[in-house]
């Protein structure tokens, strides 16, 4: 009860309203998340992580900001940031269908399509808890190979998570970068960490992005993610992003280069089978005919 009030307060503070009650809300590893009922109605919900990297949740905030310029999928509108907490729109959820699916799939086509001023971000930013580089490059095999993937090579080898083989495959993947990388295509404004548990279905009829690890990149990195972790209705999205905005020849094959980069990441950070999924999709890379 103290740490509700305490939230309470803090929410209060920020925002300038008064909290007419809080309610926790399930399934948040990273941080604690609270629902919000706002004086004036409104619903929210306030995100808080005791000692948060620093702009932890700035960069999340701007990274909401940055997707909900693109006027495509849904995003929650940002209430306040603070270096301790992010307070943004609750959003009613509700159940998967295949209405919502096709919508969200046109929807995240409008977003990629929006664009980026080049492939990375001003700022690093975070992918969970783990450190993620930005510095912009000018191209996407360079930016992937030397930002997405690599860094994360080292420090799940260092974690003992990936065996120096899985690694040498890895990185002989990543000389064929150019090759594997298919069609040069501009710089797409990616949510960068789309997994099913960042997106929320709502009740009012669009499914909304949320935790972000946005930055200009491929717009077949958010595909492949949806696809390695799942998502509700998965082929409905496919289907509809694919009539909204065709895919290059060959999208299918080079999801396995675009899943490195979360298999590393949840190498480096969880261990398990992880690696050996990462050196296994690596090789599959390597193995199979190169795409100019």
């Amino acid at each position: 009860m103290a740490r509700m009030a305490g939230t309470a307060a803090r929410a209060e503070a920020l925002l300038g309203l008064g909290v007419v009650s809080t309610t926790p809300v399930a399934g948040g590893d990273i941080c604690t998340a609270t629902r919000l009922r706002l004086t004036d109605g409104r619903g929210a919900i306030i995100k808080t992580r005791p000692q948060a990297p620093e702009g932890f949740f700035l960069r999340e905030a701007e990274g909401l900001e940055w997707l909900g310029g693109a006027h495509g999928a849904k995003v929650p509108r940002v209430l306040a940031v603070a270096e301790d907490c992010l307070i943004i729109d609750w959003i009613e959820p509700s159940k998967p269908t295949t209405d919502l699916a096709e919508r969200f799939g046109r929807a995240l086509a409008a977003t990629h399509q929006a664009g980026a001023d080049g492939f990375g971000a001003p700022q690093n930013g975070f992918i969970g808890l783990a450190p993620l580089p930005n510095r912009p490059s000018p191209t996407w095999p360079e930016f992937f190979a030397s930002r997405r993937v690599m860094p994360y090579v080292r420090a799940a080898v260092d974690r003992e998570a990936l065996t120096a083989d899985e690694a040498a495959t890895i990185e002989t993947a990543m000389r064929r970068i150019h090759e594997l990388a298919g069609p040069a295509e501009p710089p797409a404004r990616v949510h960068g960490d789309l997994w099913s548990g960042n997106l929320v279905w709502g009740s009012d009829g669009d499914v909304w992005l949320i935790d972000p690890a946005a930055h200009g990149g491929h717009r077949e990195t958010d595909l492949a993610m949806l696809s390695l972790f799942g998502a509700p209705h998965l082929q409905r999205i496919l289907d509809a992003y694919a009539e909204a905005s065709p895919l290059a020849d060959g999208w299918q094959e080079r999801q396995a280069l675009h899943q490195l980069h979360p298999l590393l990441v949840h190498a480096m950070l969880f261990g398990g089978t992880y690696g050996a999924r990462a050196g296994a999709a690596a090789q599959s890379l390597v193995d199979g005919p190169a795409r100019a």
